[in-house]
């Protein structure tokens, strides 16, 4: 089979009565079914519906559904018609659409599919950019069947394009991947052989629709089985994730699966009155689709849900991203999960260096399989494209007929990720993923993103890490919501923490909450958080699949649209404004640096530095020469105050925040010493 039109028609044809889809409407026992044949007839009702409005092969046509199976039966209708779906969502009633506003502006749609009362809401605002945008309006759920008949089947073949999958703008702004019928056919049968799929591999699914894993996951890949598929609605799940686990042990479903938060948020929010009862024995196969796949949030589904027939082996973590339709990459069903360690060093450098079994710094990382069928995947150098070499970290590029067309309308953008070629033996094209990666013992590990990349005194930290971090240091911050970025602050990159607290944040003392924020960021990546900001719950931006929207939250915090509960900036002074605050006679201490010089005198002021150090330290009840790393944020500060009134200079706060050992503090110091000697010196002279 050519395309998915065809397939329908193949299945409509061998096995009519079969259930195709099954849709929870309150997401437990309210359902409504198509079968098979079912399916066929309202597909091409709709089909017939939009030839008979003008509809012409390549047109756009913006899908604007909640989550259902109208959804469903619109997306194939505007296959069988020879339209491009657009998968969008439907509109709020009130509020900014902003985003269904660029996807249609960008999609030059000609016709919206609806339903009759969002149609009439969207008409109550008429002055909406999107519905501006699109000149016809059409509502299917009560279509007229006999526009069926009236159906013709275009003319169809594997380069024809089929939809236009928005990026979720997790780093960028969304641009519409374009995908063929030759690659949703190419990717389906991949997922069905590398995650072991046949028609009796029931799938139960709750994600977007309009979102990449949850239309060509739970909705087309069930299809192309000959499955059957449940289905209920994000907010279905998200009021009650209790939903989801119930539908699996109900209806005996074989595969299941969704990002990681999903997984934690199983955890933390059903009961152990809910969880009784419960038979997951069935679930042969739970996929987690992240950045980045957890081993802590599979211990811990694992641990909780293994009483109730849950298996630890069922875990499939895997990778994939729009751009490639959807999976790249993935292991063999029912094998184990591979997590390894890798020294935390090492991948700063992009390097994958094993740790060894008693470090206990090692950054663990969870394998998300290797590549399948006639797809290729290649560790690039990004800056010189050139192969990496083993055990280099390098950009994922990938080859295949999975790889999508482009981007709808951006020739430049295209190109540029498209259309990549390794330098030298000039292989390719290849899809730049900007995902960082490598291999090891032929599995592919995910360490990051490039955009997301913090970069700061030329080392490089992974905001996944710094996050994980953050969200575990306190019992009041919630997991898996908040985000870790780099500003440039007088020509310096500093790191700014944005963190949702728990709805009972009050309960809590938020200035011990930085507190224990800035330690532990400080202890664990010898970084200093420039400033830390607390927010309510629900303001982090995420992608529809759970992603962290970090360029998204850099731009509010720049603009300074976060409400936040509490606010900590390290406050730099400028040394017009320390100078100020410094008595007028020269202290001994910065006498004898000033006279000594750099060299002589750093045994001095590290022997200084130490004994205030080890003062701070004993104080907080570490053991003496614990050294910086066990000083909080609090610690430090004071620390800085003391250098201040010993050395008669400013000490700007972040440079004993940020400092990761006495040595390098002591070497700053100096030079902070001398320069402010040698610029007083200076002054003098001019006046």
């Amino acid at each position: 089979m050519s395309t998915l039109v065809h397939l329908i028609g193949q299945r409509a044809a061998d096995q009519p009565d079969r259930l195709a889809y099954r849709y929870l409407e309150d997401g437990e026992s309210n359902e409504r079914e198509f079968s098979y044949r079912q399916l066929d007839a309202r597909v091409r009702t709709i089909a017939g519906l939009l030839q008979a409005h003008g509809v012409r092969k390549g047109d756009r046509v913006l899908l604007l559904y909640p989550s259902g199976l109208d959804y469903v039966a619109a997306f194939y209708g505007c296959l069988f018609a020879g339209a491009v779906a657009v998968p969008a969502y439907a509109p709020r009633p009130k509020g900014a659409n902003d985003r269904l506003d660029a996807i249609a502006k960008d999609a030059r749609a000609a016709v919206a599919l609806t339903t009759e009362e969002i149609l009439g809401m969207v008409r109550k605002q008429p002055e909406a950019a999107f519905y501006q945008e699109v000149a016809t309006w059409i509502a299917t759920d009560h279509a007229d069947s006999n526009a069926a008949d009236t159906w013709r089947m275009p003319d169809l073949d594997a380069d024809t394009l089929a939809f236009l999958q928005y990026t979720s703008g997790s780093t960028s702004t969304p641009k519409g991947v374009m995908v063929s019928h030759g690659n949703l056919m190419a990717n389906e049968r991949m997922m069905q052989v590398a995650l072991g799929q046949d028609r009796d591999s029931t799938w139960v699914g709750w994600l977007p629709m309009f979102h990449d894993m949850g239309l060509i996951g739970d909705v087309i890949q069930p299809l192309y089985l000959g499955a059957a598929c449940v289905l209920m609605s994000p907010m279905a799940f998200v009021q009650e994730p209790i939903r989801w686990l119930r539908a699996i042990s109900t209806y005996r479903a074989h595969t299941s699966g969704a990002p990681n938060f999903a997984y934690d948020y199983c955890v933390s929010k059903t009961t152990p009155e809910e969880r009784e009862g419960l038979d997951l024995s069935s679930w042969m196969l739970a996929f987690n689709g992240s950045e980045p796949v957890r081993a802590e949030t599979l211990d811990r589904f694992s641990h909780t849900f293994e009483p109730f027939g849950f298996r630890r082996s069922a875990f499939y973590p895997c990778y994939g991203l729009a751009e490639a339709t959807l999976l790249v990459a993935g292991p063999v069903k029912s094998t184990a999960t591979v997590v390894r360690s890798f020294e935390t060093a090492g991948l700063e450098q992009r390097r994958a260096v094993a740790a060894s079994d008693d470090d206990e710094s090692g950054r663990a990382l969870v394998g998300c399989g290797h590549t399948w069928l006639d797809q290729t995947i290649v560790i690039a150098d990004p800056d010189t494209s050139t192969r990496c070499d083993d055990g280099r970290i390098g950009e994922i590029w990938i080859s295949g007929p999975n790889v999508t067309h482009g981007y709808w309308g951006r020739d430049d953008a295209t190109t540029a990720t498209f259309r990549a070629h390794l330098a030298g033996s000039g292989e390719g094209p290849f899809l730049r993923t900007g995902d960082l990666g490598f291999f090891h013992d032929g599995s592919l590990f995910i360490s990051g993103r490039i955009k997301d990349l913090i970069i700061i005194r030329g080392r490089n930290h992974y905001p996944q890490d710094i996050e994980l971090t953050v969200e575990s240091s306190h019992a009041i911050l919630r997991p898996g919501c908040g985000a870790a970025f780099s500003i440039d602050v007088d020509g310096d990159e500093r790191l700014v923490v944005v963190q949702e607290v728990k709805r009972n944040f009050k309960d809590a003392n938020l200035d011990d909450v930085v507190d224990v924020i800035r330690r532990a960021v400080s202890e664990k990546h010898e970084l200093a958080a420039h400033a830390v900001l607390l927010i309510k719950p629900g303001q982090i931006p995420k992608t529809s699949s759970g992603k962290i929207q970090r360029h998204a939250c850099r731009q509010s915090y720049l603009a300074s649209s976060l409400e936040s509960i509490l606010s900590s900036v390290a406050s730099d002074a400028t040394p017009a404004e320390a100078i100020a605050e410094t008595p007028a006679e020269t202290s001994l201490l910065r006498q004898t640096l000033t006279m000594l010089g750099p060299l002589a005198s750093r045994p001095i002021m590290e022997s200084h530095l130490q004994q205030l150090v080890d003062e701070e330290v004993t104080s907080s009840g570490a053991a003496p020469r614990a050294g910086l790393g066990a000083l909080n944020a609090a610690a430090r500060l004071r620390l800085g105050q003391t250098l201040k009134t010993d050395l008669g200079v400013p000490v700007p706060d972040a440079l004993v925040l940020e400092a990761t050992s006495v040595e390098g503090l002591a070497s700053n110091l100096i030079d902070l010493v001398i320069g402010s000697v040698t610029a007083s010196l200076g002054s003098s002279s001019r006046d």
